[in-house]
């Protein structure tokens, strides 16, 4: 795969700098992207169109004869073990694709997590588990996975990070890409409880706080386009204020107020997202509510609802 620096293509200035500011810096990050792919560049359709073109003369040129085993790797699919929510989400989790669990305290969002990564490890894959709110522990996970179906190694499949400050998040996501490429057997990142660093600082002001989250967004579009990494985030549901037009309010300005993911949806790459809500309604039932994926952005039609009903083992 080539190492070329974006610049080595025909792109013009305002193409390279926007690239740049999204994240991409070689032409093998670029490799396998579409056009939707670059929806959050926020580009003219003419320059769109121009790096479309130049990325995929460039993956003509460097493409090896034989791609079978790459396209099973690109077009893998993992279970979450709830046939419902698979449906959702076309099969289950994309290689290469987000998945966002949303929902309130107590929701069974960590064990969908837990079942994805027990997907993974079925298939011989790597992951990282990245816990930001001392909900899990290496014992947790080793405890959950079932044993029968997994290779002897379970744990040294898995690493388990703890980081419950915002700073270290974003220097582990910094150096990220990176240890991708040093690692390429690592295919899936758990981001669980991602809400809770962004949460916990004080002052970090609407502004800064975008801010941050940008550089998380640069960083997911990066690696799920250049690695084909796919990424479980669980997140915290959070009060939105609402003017009775529908758009975001104030406590001055709200005439209503509704639970959503607390993270909002502009961190993550819409072209490679899908944001399900779970909505329990009993101890053993709910809902799965897809927000959002890369087909439906979110208010543009009602969401897809299947239901769901846990099995007492």
């Amino acid at each position: 795969m080539s190492r070329r620096q974006l610049s080595t293509l025909p792109l013009s200035g305002p193409i390279l700098n926007a690239l740049g500011r999204a994240g991409y810096e070689t032409v093998e990050d670029l490799t396998d992207a579409t056009p939707e792919d670059y929806v959050d560049l926020d580009l003219p359709l003419p320059s769109t169109q121009a790096l479309f073109s130049a990325t995929q003369l460039q993956t003509r040129r460097t493409a090896p004869l034989t791609q079978s085993a790459a396209f099973m790797v690109e077009n893998a699919i993992y279970s979450t073990k709830f046939p419902q929510l698979d449906t959702l989400l076309g099969g289950g989790v994309k290689q290469g694709f987000i998945l966002e669990l949303s929902g309130p305290p107590g929701c069974i969002k960590e064990m969908l997590a837990f079942n994805v990564v027990s997907s993974f490890i079925e298939e011989s894959k790597h992951v990282i588990f990245v816990d930001m709110q001392n909900m899990t522990s290496p014992a947790t996970l080793n405890r959950v996975l079932p044993s029968s179906s997994m290779p002897q190694d379970i744990l040294g499949r898995v690493q388990h990070l703890r980081m419950h400050a915002l700073p270290d998040l974003l220097i582990f996501l910094r150096n990220l890409p990176s240890y991708l490429q040093d690692h390429p057997s690592t295919a899936l990142l758990v981001l669980n409880s991602l809400s809770y660093p962004f949460q916990s600082p004080a002052g970090l002001s609407n502004s800064t706080r975008n801010s941050l989250l940008d550089r998380v967004k640069q960083t997911l579009t990066r690696v799920s386009a250049s690695t084909k990494l796919s990424v479980v985030i669980t997140s915290q549901l959070a009060t939105k204020l609402l003017k009775p037009d529908g758009s975001a309010a104030n406590f001055e300005t709200g005439s209503r107020a509704i639970m959503a993911p607390a993270l909002g949806p502009a961190y993550l790459p819409a072209a490679r997202t899908y944001r399900v809500c779970i909505v329990p309604q009993s101890k053993t039932a709910g809902v799965f509510r897809l927000l959002s994926s890369p087909s439906a952005v979110q208010g543009t039609q009602p969401p897809i609802e299947e239901a769901y009903q846990l099995v007492e083992r």
